[in-house]
């Protein structure tokens, strides 16, 4: 029998004005997707993250969803997305018709790679979906040029990459659109909840038709395009402000569980997945490497007998049914997949809990 979990792979800091402005969410009755703390977020997001509008949605999903079709993504059109990544970034391809091309990682940052991305182009290729995983910063200034010369749309899934920068520079702010999660294991969390930015008032006036049920602006209950009610209530938002109150303190805290990690790991074959030059990764989830395969799924079993719970790297998209219809090989991101695995990553993990998922770890390695 296992024993209980003692220390997860993630649990959200709900230490601030979350339950404060909860209730006066509830005091005032607008609990639903109207009210001042969804303003409030949408333009407080908005400047955390660097772009000029931010509308609110219900969850990361559906920003992604709700983007494409603000961007005008469709049947026909080609979308270059990373294989290594959660299946999220790649089904909204095919619920606007479109068909997701896939492409490699790199082996250092296991973020896409900007060579697969220029060799994966055709006459079809309509958009680039660039996934920062795990809260790193993709190679954007590569990605960037591909964009211009090829005149692509560019769409961000910063998922998992709230308060990540690229230069100085946060994600999310680079291309038309990009698309947030606030999911209960994200850096900020509203339980289910999402948001799509974008310095174009054309594209955010589009989302906002779209998420809206496609209510026309100058008369009531008149629907002009099929919409989608992708709305977040007044409560999540509540959260979601409390949340970003806190937002340099909770990132702070979580590269300080990384510091940790480096520190306590070191000399184990394991690896870190590590900070790239001239970037700021937010380390949504601290992730390692085994230097061998065969050990990953023993260590995480030898882990979880210990109350400890970790979760493996996303499965490469492109080796899942339904999108393995013809052959296809990403060596980079199949191999990250099979040897990477993600450690309990939550912003209060105290270094003691760390030395102690380091010294289990340590133990494995030095069996007979």
């Amino acid at each position: 029998m296992k024993k209980p979990i003692r220390i997860p792979v993630y649990q959200p800091d709900l230490s601030g004005n979350e339950k404060k402005y909860v209730i006066e969410c509830l005091d005032s009755t607008w609990i639903s997707s109207k009210g001042e703390f969804l303003q409030k977020f949408e333009r407080r997001f908005a400047e955390a993250t660097g772009v000029k509008r931010a509308t609110a949605v219900s969850n990361g999903t559906v920003a992604i969803h709700l983007a494409l079709l603000a961007l005008g993504v469709g049947p026909g059109d080609e979308v270059i997305v990373p294989s290594l990544t959660y299946v999220a970034s790649v089904n909204p391809i095919l619920y606007v018709g479109a068909k997701p091309v896939f492409v490699d990682s790199l082996p250092g940052t296991w973020q896409m790679d900007p060579e697969d991305v220029r060799r994966k182009i055709t006459p079809r290729t309509r958009a680039i979906i660039a996934v920062h995983l795990y809260g790193h910063p993709c190679d954007m200034d590569p990605i960037m040029h591909i964009v211009r010369e090829h005149r692509l749309l560019l769409l961000e899934d910063c998922a998992e990459a709230m308060g990540s920068r690229y230069h100085g520079q946060h994600v999310g702010s680079f291309g038309h659109m990009a698309a947030y999660s606030f999911f209960g294991n994200k850096t900020v969390t509203t339980g289910e909840g999402g948001m799509v930015v974008t310095n174009d008032e054309t594209l955010h006036d589009r989302a906002l038709h779209f998420k809206g049920q496609g209510l026309a602006r100058d008369r009531e209950y008149w629907h002009d395009v099929v919409g989608y009610n992708y709305r977040m209530t007044n409560i999540c938002a509540a959260i979601g402000l409390a949340q970003l109150e806190r937002l340099d303190a909770i990132l702070e805290r979580k590269r300080k569980v990384a510091r940790g990690y480096r520190e306590a790991l070191a000399g184990l074959p394991v690896a870190l997945h590590a900070e790239s030059p001239g970037v700021f990764h937010s380390y949504w989830m601290c992730s390692i490497l085994v230097d061998n395969p065969d050990d990953r799924d023993p260590l995480r079993e030898a882990l979880l007998d210990a109350g400890i719970e970790t979760r493996p790297v996303f499965y490469p998209v492109h080796t899942m049914p339904m999108y393995a219809g013809h052959f296809d090989s990403h060596p980079v991101a199949e191999d990250i997949a099979r040897r990477g695995m993600n450690l309990p990553s939550w912003p209060n993990l105290g270094q003691e809990q760390i030395k102690e998922i380091a010294g289990i770890v340590a133990k494995y390695y030095q069996r007979g």
